[in-house]
C-alpha cells in the first residue's frame, strides 16, 4: 500500500473506531491499513464531539467547586459512548492478559469476554486519571484543547502499532488485519504534525505564551514515547499486536497526554505572575 490514505479507508476508520452510523464499505487488508492511517482524524472528530458536550454542560452547571466534574464526566462518558468503549475494553483485556504467565495463556485470557480484577483496576485508574486531568485543564481554561490533542494522540499511537516492523500476535482478528500495513513515515508524519499543531494551538490560544506551547507539544511527544515503550513490551510479551493491544495503547497515550497537559498553567496564572 502507499503512504497516502484514501477516502474508503477514512470511512472504514470511522466505522471501526467509532459508533457513528456509517457504511463500512470494502474490508480488506489494504483498506484496513488506510483506515488506521486515518485514525488520528477520527480522534480529532471524537475529541471535538466530546468537547462540545463539555461546553454545553458547562453552561448548564455551576462554574466552580466539585460540580465542575459534571461537564467533564459528560465528556469522558461521550468518549466511551462514541467509541463503543472499544479502547477501554482493549485496555482491560490487555492488562488481564499480562496478569498470567505464558504467551498462549495470555492471548486466551484476552479473548475472553469477561473482565478480571486487573482489568477492572486498570479501567478505574485510567478513567480517574483522565477525569482528574481534564477537570484541572478545564479549570485552567484549556480543557478543550487538551482533550482534542490527547484523543488525537491516542489514535496516533494506533498508527505506530500498525507500522511495517510490527507483527501480529494471532493469524486472525483485527491485529492480523492491520499489523504491518503502514510505512513508518505515516505515524512519524502524524506525530510531527500533532506536536507542531498542538504547540501552535496553545501558543495562539494563550496569546503567544511560549510555556503553554512548549508543554502542550511536550505532552503529545512524551505520550507517544510512552506508548511506543509499552508497545515494544507488549510485542515481546505477546509476539505481536492484537485489536486489544491497539485499544490499550490508545488509552495509555490519551491518558498520558491529558495528565501532562493538565500541568499547563492557565491564563489567570500568567496574569498574576
Amino acid at each position: 500500500m502507499t503512504g497516502i490514505p484514501e477516502y474508503g479507508g477514512l470511512r472504514l476508520a470511522f466505522t471501526t473506531l467509532t459508533a457513528l452510523p456509517m457504511r463500512a464499505g470494502r474490508l480488506d487488508r489494504q483498506t484496513a491499513g488506510r483506515a488506521m492511517a486515518w485514525s488520528p482524524v477520527v480522534g480529532v472528530v471524537v475529541g471535538a464531539l466530546a468537547s462540545a458536550g463539555i461546553v454545553v454542560m458547562r453552561y448548564a452547571s455551576p462554574e466552580s467547586g466539585v460540580q465542575r466534574l459534571l461537564p467533564v464526566g459528560v465528556g469522558i462518558g461521550l468518549l466511551a459512548l462514541l467509541t463503543r468503549g472499544l479502547h477501554l475494553d482493549g485496555l482491560a483485556d490487555t492488562v488481564d492478559g499480562l496478569g498470567v504467565t505464558g504467551r498462549e495463556r495470555a492471548l486466551d485470557v484476552m479473548r475472553q469476554s469477561d473482565i478480571g480484577t486487573f482489568g477492572v483496576l486498570a479501567l478505574v485508574l485510567v478513567v480517574l486519571l483522565q477525569a482528574s486531568a481534564l477537570t484541572t485543564a478545564d479549570i485552567a481554561q484549556h480543557g478543550t484543547r487538551s482533550l482534542i490533542c490527547a484523543v488525537a494522540t491516542g489514535r496516533i499511537a494506533i498508527t505506530w502499532a500498525c507500522a511495517r516492523d510490527v507483527p501480529a500476535a494471532r493469524p486472525s482478528g483485527l491485529g492480523a488485519l492491520v499489523a504491518g500495513t503502514l510505512p513508518r513515515m505515516v505515524p512519524l508524519a502524524w506525530s510531527v504534525f500533532a506536536v507542531v499543531a498542538g504547540s501552535g494551538w496553545a501558543y495562539l490560544d494563550d496569546r503567544g505564551r511560549l510555556p503553554q506551547a512548549l508543554i502542550q507539544g511536550l505532552a503529545i511527544a512524551v505520550a507517544l514515547i510512552v506508548a511506543r515503550i509499552v508497545q515494544a513490551r507488549l510485542v515481546r510479551r505477546l509476539g505481536g499486536i492484537t485489536g486489544d493491544v491497539l485499544g490499550a495503547l490508545c488509552e495509555i497515550a490519551t491518558t498520558v497526554a491529558l495528565v501532562l497537559a493538565a500541568s499547563l498553567p492557565g491564563s489567570a496564572w500568567f496574569h498574576r505572575h
